[in-house]
């Protein structure tokens, strides 16, 4: 998830142009603290994601990643594009960067905030990809060697989850 540029014609593909695959990154986030995970290839805390698989929606490859490396039921928190039935409106991913990750590759990566669904946050259950799973308040990040853009994706996931709960539990005026 580090942020970077286009590739370099000398990075780039064969046919001219680097590969690209697109990807899903998910920042769950409970009572202003936020789920990471400690990748085992990559040695770094990020949050649960990974590819977009062929035929499946981003908004359903942003929950099954958070399910297959986490355990947690999710929903994601976000707009939409406009109120209609059809079509079906997904949500409205909070940011898209792109990432060179090998040269001649690149993750176009879609970025959702999401809450937990059932409100079970215990029982965390990794896969074969993460060391350790841990839930983050803001300043416990850094001092783990959190990485900058991660943390302020996780700033701002916090930031976006506390006015959406303003907003909806404030009484509505009439």
């Amino acid at each position: 998830m580090v942020q970077s540029g286009p590739m370099s014609a000398d990075q780039s593909a064969t046919n001219g142009r680097p590969s690209r695959d697109f990807t899903v990154a998910t920042f769950v986030v409970h009572d202003c603290r936020v789920l990471l995970l400690w990748h085992r290839k990559l040695q770094k805390w990020l949050p649960p994601g990974g590819h977009v698989d062929a035929d499946e929606l981003p908004d359903d490859a942003a929950v099954r990643e958070v399910r297959e490396e986490t355990g947690l039921a999710v929903e994601l928190v976000g707009d939409r594009g406009v109120p209609v039935d059809r079509p079906f409106q997904l949500v409205r991913p909070a940011g898209i960067q792109l990432e060179d990750i090998t040269p001649g590759h690149q993750h176009v990566d879609l970025i959702y905030f999401a809450r937990p669904r059932d409100g079970s946050t215990v029982n965390l259950v990794g896969n074969h990809e993460s060391e350790a799973i841990r839930w983050f308040a803001l300043a416990d990040m850094e001092p783990s060697g959190v990485l900058e853009e991660i943390r302020l994706w996780a700033e701002r996931a916090i930031q976006d989850l506390d006015e959406l709960v303003s907003r909806t539990s404030r009484p509505s005026a009439r």
